[in-house]
């Protein structure tokens, strides 16, 4: 049986519902051989990972999950294998972006009240971990306060940028992200990136130098059918990159995503973790 990996994933120390510990637990259980925790501008749980992966046969990825701005466009990049000594210094880079985004889901509360959905911030900031609250957060309690149905109804009407509720605060420029990963001696990875480009538009970003250094593109991903996986692996071969794959991981948030399957065609080859982990 070949080897296989997930190298994109949640915990509740951003908008999961599994802590780390049980992302290791149920990697295990679904036959990983290697599995990352990239929680979204945190790196509160990777001690906690680490540990629970310890003298188990898996290997444990530490990683985050930036929010980037590229020419206006919201760019996720993972930084991955990020070592110990080097998490406090990820946690003091994003003090000021997450107090630049804590402002902006104030103003967002603000917005949907205007329209007649009353949700208490602090009662959700109270829920989440560390005070951790991004937009999953607040379409889990939209749901809960009976305005949608599910968490993916309360993006696609009121939190999508473009609905017009939502102002994204500023966040850090795609390039000086990839340059403070690489500064910390990790490896960047393009996450999902028909999420958020059309091809026209992933082509002219990789050939900019926004995506100086580059390491990888999340090849493999839950919601890629075969034709996109496809188009990302030549791509990635075209510019040089490594592929990845991960399944974005959230637990009970998002339960049509398993750890490791996806949508349950997802199989991320165990060579992406070992390709991406020689570059360390």
């Amino acid at each position: 049986m070949n080897k296989i990996c997930d190298l994109h994933t949640h915990s509740v120390f951003s908008d999961g519902t599994y802590t780390p510990s049980e992302i290791i637990s149920e990697a295990l259980s679904v036959g990983l051989s290697a599995v990352a925790l990239t929680d979204h501008n945190a790196a509160y749980g990777l001690g906690e990972f680490i540990s629970a992966a310890y003298g188990k046969n898996i290997d444990a990825v530490a990683g985050v999950e930036f929010s980037t701005d590229y020419d206006g466009k919201e760019l996720h990049i993972l930084g991955l294998f990020i070592k110990p000594e080097y998490f406090t210094q990820v946690t003091q880079l994003m003090l000021d972006v997450n107090k630049r985004k804590e402002q902006s889901n104030i103003q967002l509360i603000e917005a949907l009240k205007r329209v007649g959905i009353i949700l208490d911030y602090e009662e959700i900031r109270a829920s989440a971990l560390n005070g951790m609250v991004n937009r999953a957060h607040i379409a889990g309690e939209m749901m809960k306060k009976g305005y949608t149905s599910s968490v993916a109804e309360g993006f696609e009407k009121y939190l999508a940028p473009s609905k017009g509720f939502y102002k994204p605060p500023k966040r850090l420029t795609t390039l000086q992200t990839i340059d403070f990963i690489h500064s910390i001696g990790s490896v960047s990875v393009l996450a999902h990136p028909f999420l958020s480009l059309e091809e026209n538009e992933l082509l002219r970003f990789l050939s900019s130098d926004e995506s100086c250094g580059l390491n990888g593109i999340e090849c493999y991903y839950s919601t890629n059918d075969d034709a996109t996986t496809a188009k990302s692996l030549h791509i990635a071969a075209e510019f040089g990159l490594i592929p990845s794959g991960g399944s974005d991981f959230h637990g009970d948030r998002k339960p049509d995503i398993k750890l490791g399957t996806g949508k349950g065609n997802l199989k991320i080859p165990y060579e992406c973790y070992k390709q991406l982990k020689e570059l360390i």
